[in-house]
């Protein structure tokens, strides 16, 4: 049994190797984007009992870069997020815990009150978000963390896209471009931080203008964009942790002749792996509570369950046949969860395909598809100067093209609005389909035999 568990387990491997060499200054356990991805959010916590067993002495703190709550999972959305803050609470009763507001925090309340909430579950809540009536900070945009002797300055930034925000909450909000706002804080807030932590939920757009503001060394996290990499600048560490629950980093502090260094590993959770028993017993009362008989209807069945990267291939697979068009690129986050083996329910459906979209066509040449499908379909191992933030799910026809030839393209009016954020050129032209939508033709396909 001992053996089973350790192949399904890795990280334990990790924690019982690390028990025998000499144990490290600090740890700490970072992720962002989770989502409500409750399917995981209990072993996610087991995880953190593990690593306290196995280093006792070391200091530990865990920090949450936003979007730790998502209206569209439906218990969350029926409980106001019950599950998540009682993560919350989980978490801080285990080691200090910090989390920076995202767009995705003020899902079920306003967010002074999401604020109070979050805090009321011990939880130390920081952001650069201010109140648009008061001209206050909503919170605090930095902390300071103790890790043993050493003591940390953590600095929280939210992204300034606005449309990102829950619609009731965005008059309540006063945005600052995250680059500008860093260009003018960073300096007295990190000139002499004995350790400088960053938690930017601003994407990798604004992080690689931000990451040059930073001292060398700091150990800086990214999130918004749900990648998952690690990208060394000198000394300083610039990650993001995934989504969904999907991994968890984890970031050592240890030090050498020329001072602390961090090194950052991430670590799947698997929904096999352990998992905290109280919380996983409240997840399946809540959802038990919560769920109607169309959530749990049964849409189609999978012979193998899909990570979220294999399912959105294969949905925008799906709408390249739909559409009958050459190749289909849709935005990463709108997808979230993978797909399970066996039957999908509504439930399930709704975790991976987050929103829906209207399906758009464009014609392009042979060298513009080239160039969309060089930079679709991002992995942990992409360059870091290949990264441009979020990036387009893809699925087109083998290579080589022919530069000079006509392709029809098809993706969602998200993307067609919004080229920047996925680097197209603004000269294509896209046109919305009449009759196609993107979860339709999803569903239609994980319905067909």
């Amino acid at each position: 049994m001992r053996r089973r568990f350790f192949r399904v387990c890795p990280l334990l491997l990790f924690l019982f190797t690390s028990l025998r060499a000499a144990e490290p200054d600090a740890l700490l356990v970072i992720v962002g984007d989770q989502h409500s991805a409750y399917e995981r959010t209990a072993q996610f916590v087991a995880h953190i009992d593990r690593l306290r067993a196995a280093h006792p002495s070391v200091p530990l703190a865990i920090l949450i870069d936003g979007d730790s709550l998502e209206y569209g999972n439906i218990v969350a959305r029926r409980s106001a997020g019950a599950i998540d803050f009682a993560m919350f609470a989980a978490l801080a009763t285990r080691a200090p815990t910090i989390l920076n507001l995202g767009n995705h925090e003020p899902e079920f309340y306003a967010v002074d009150d999401t604020v109070a909430r979050l805090r009321a579950t011990g939880v130390t809540v920081i952001s650069n978000l201010v109140n648009h009536a008061t001209r206050e900070p909503f919170a605090p945009a930095s902390t300071r963390l103790r890790l043993g002797p050493r003591e940390a300055i953590v600095i929280g930034l939210a992204t300034d896209r606005l449309h990102t925000y829950r619609a009731a909450v965005r008059p309540s909000l006063d945005l600052a471009d995250p680059v500008v706002w860093a260009q003018k804080n960073f300096p007295a807030l990190l000139s002499t931080a004995p350790l400088a932590i960053v938690l930017a939920h601003t994407g990798v757009q604004a992080d690689r203008a931000i990451l040059p503001l930073v001292p060398d060394g700091t150990l800086f996290a990214g999130a918004h964009d749900h990648l998952r990499f690690v990208h060394h600048a000198g000394r300083t560490l610039y990650f993001q942790s995934g989504s969904w629950n999907e991994y968890f980093s984890l970031a050592t502090l240890r030090s050498d002749a020329a001072g602390p260094h961090w090194t950052v590993e991430q670590f799947p959770i698997a929904l096999t792996d352990p998992a905290d028993p109280e919380l996983a017993a409240l997840i399946r009362k809540t959802s038990a509570q919560h769920l109607t008989a169309e959530d749990t209807a049964i849409l189609g069945r999978l012979p193998a369950a899909l990570t979220p990267s294999e399912a959105a291939r294969w949905i925008a697979a799906a709408v390249r046949d739909a559409a009958q068009v050459d190749a289909a690129a849709i935005g990463n986050t709108t997808f979230g969860a993978g797909l399970p083996a066996g039957d999908v329910t509504r439930v399930a459906f709704d975790a991976c395909v987050r929103f829906e979209g209207i399906i758009c066509i464009a014609e392009i040449t042979g060298a513009q598809l080239a160039a969309i499908l060089a930079t679709a379909n991002q992995t942990p191992d992409t360059p870091f100067a290949e990264r441009h933030g979020e990036y387009l799910a893809a699925a087109g026809p083998a290579a080589p093209l022919d530069p000079a030839r006509t392709y029809r393209l098809a993706t969602t009016d998200y993307v067609a609005s919004n080229p920047d954020r996925y680097a197209l050129s603004p000269a294509i032209i896209f046109k919305p389909h009449p009759t196609l939508r993107l979860k339709a033709i999803a569903a239609t396909a994980l319905a067909a035999p």
